[in-house]
């Protein structure tokens, strides 16, 4: 029956609470998208000067060669008809110097130098909010160009370095209301020679920014506003679910799972729903499992303490002892509390993250009997001939089992090893796989001391040993725990029984169900 508090969980238009973080979330990408247009009116900038004066070069370089054929008596027509064509300022000079030709002399000006201070307000807006943008994106600041006193080619840098060396000389300078001031230099052959330059003020250069920064103004106005509406929206209907589902899973964060009661919402069918009832499902199941590993850590620290001590122990009694035999004991026992850490870290973890990598993994059919036969060089390698190994292969597809093939390995080779390491020298392990019925039965007989039965269960747990003086070497006393976990994930069931011939020794049998064909 649900809480009357829950009642205001329902989907609703309340103005109450606010999603702040999602809404500031949403404004900062908004301002990120601001900042990348910036920069990509910056880089559109960019490449239009770039194009402008390559295209003056190319045009400059083209003008003088059409002065070269003609005497430079007869070129000042040619000067004004070009200018006047191409929208720029073309001048030539001598090499002493002195100007020679100008398009301006005897024609109207082609482009104009605007005084700020003689221009109407809202121009001083926009020049403010073009410095504005220059600032933000980083723009270089070019040198600002003003009239020279006196025209004579010393006044033109750009075009004694294209007469002196031969070849064309650009340069970008500023204009007093800010637009970009491009000149190009090209040197005339033939004779009379001597420089060409061509002047011009790109002023559709800023037009053409400007109208793409108001476009884009426009869109993210648009973008801005269509964001604060949407925010408005996700905070009226998620916000008040979500404090309350955060508010339970602080609370079971806090290690109060017992007492935390987490909204269900029964009557929504989105995904806050389908999250609200999956944390009411985690919060049954989590104190259970944090019980579990809180068990679990107290039994690998218990079961760290004796091999540490030991190592301890031997490392500090090595700076006291001379003798070699006995710091070569020493060494060993070193060595031999280095395996037992070693082999007992790997199987800690191996049991920590089998139940998770069981639950992702995908079965597929796996053949024990092929499984098994591929493993028998392996334990007869590990038992060096004190233990025989005896298996009867069963016919290909009758022991098959649909199942991860490495876990299925690791489980046949913990149970194996467990037998070799109860077995007597000379003792033989005898491994069985068959089908019985609807299931597949795995068993493995030892000709060690048995289990006794009351402790058949006991030997499951984790760290639980039946050996009076355990080699934690090899032996951590987690085999027999991964076995079942492997078991219980395959959805099988382990047992351990007395051998059937009455012989001494222990019969584990693993019972797997579904087999596939």
């Amino acid at each position: 029956m649900p809480r009357n508090e829950d009642r205001d969980l329902r989907l609703s238009w309340s103005k109450r609470l606010s999603l702040r973080q999602r809404i500031l979330a949403v404004n900062i990408f908004a301002i990120v998208i601001l900042a990348g247009s910036l920069f990509y009116l910056d880089g559109f900038r960019g490449r239009l000067t770039q194009a402008r004066v390559k295209q003056s070069q190319s045009e400059a370089v083209m003008i003088a060669h059409v002065l070269a054929a003609v005497q430079p008596e007869a070129r000042q027509p040619i000067l004004v008809r070009l200018g006047q064509d191409s929208g720029t300022r073309l001048r030539t000079y001598r090499r002493d110097g002195a100007k020679q030709g100008d398009s301006w002399a005897g024609a109207r000006p082609t482009y104009e130098l605007r005084d700020p201070a003689a221009e109407p307000w809202h121009r001083g807006i926009a020049r403010a909010l073009d410095n504005a943008f220059d600032a933000i994106v980083g723009a270089p600041r070019r040198p600002l160009f003003s009239a020279p006193a006196a025209d004579t080619l010393a006044a033109w840098p750009e075009a004694q370095s294209a007469l002196a060396g031969g070849a064309p000389v650009t340069e970008i300078r500023r204009a007093p209301e800010g637009t970009p001031y491009i000149s190009a230099a090209a040197p005339i052959e033939g004779v009379g020679n001597g420089v060409l330059l061509l002047t011009v003020n790109a002023r559709d250069i800023r037009r053409v920014v400007r109208a793409e920064r108001l476009s884009l103004g426009v869109i993210l106005a648009g973008t801005i506003l269509l964001s604060v509406l949407l925010s408005r929206f996700l905070a009226r209907t998620i916000a008040n679910p979500l404090r309350r589902l955060a508010l339970a899973a602080h609370r079971v964060r806090l290690g109060r799972a017992r007492e935390v009661h987490v909204p269900v919402l029964p009557a929504r069918r989105d995904e806050i729903g389908l999250l609200a009832r999956a944390l009411h499902d985690m919060t049954q199941s989590l104190r259970q499992r944090i019980d579990s590993t809180e068990a679990f850590a107290a039994d690998v620290t218990h079961e760290l303490k004796n091999p540490l001590a030991s190592l301890r122990s031997a490392v500090d009694t090595l700076e006291r002892i001379e003798d070699p035999a006995l710091r070569r004991q020493l060494l060993d026992v070193v060595r031999e509390d280095v395996a037992r850490l070693d082999r007992l870290v790997v199987d800690i973890a191996e049991t920590s993250r089998l139940d998770a990598e069981l639950s992702r993994a995908r079965f597929e059919p796996v053949d024990l009997g092929t499984l098994i036969e591929s493993m028998l060089p392996m334990w007869e390698s590990r038992s060096q001939g004190a233990v025989q190994i005896a298996f009867a292969r069963p016919r290909t597809g009758t022991a098959v089992v649909p199942g991860d093939e490495s876990r299925l390995a690791r489980l046949i080779d913990n149970l194996v090893d467990n037998a070799i390491s109860f077995s007597p020298p000379g003792g033989v392990v005898d491994i069985r796989a068959s089908e019985a019925g609807d299931e597949v039965l795995l068993s493995i007989e030892d000709e060690g001391p048995g289990v006794a039965p009351e402790a058949r269960t006991a030997i499951f747990n984790r760290f639980h040993s039946l050996r009076p003086e355990e080699d934690f070497g090899r032996h951590s006393g987690l085999g027999l725990a991964i076995a079942k976990a492997i078991v219980e994930g395959h959805d099988g069931r382990i047992e351990v029984e007395d051998r059937h011939d009455g012989r001494s020794g222990a019969r584990f049998v693993v019972r797997f169900s579904g087999a596939a064909a």
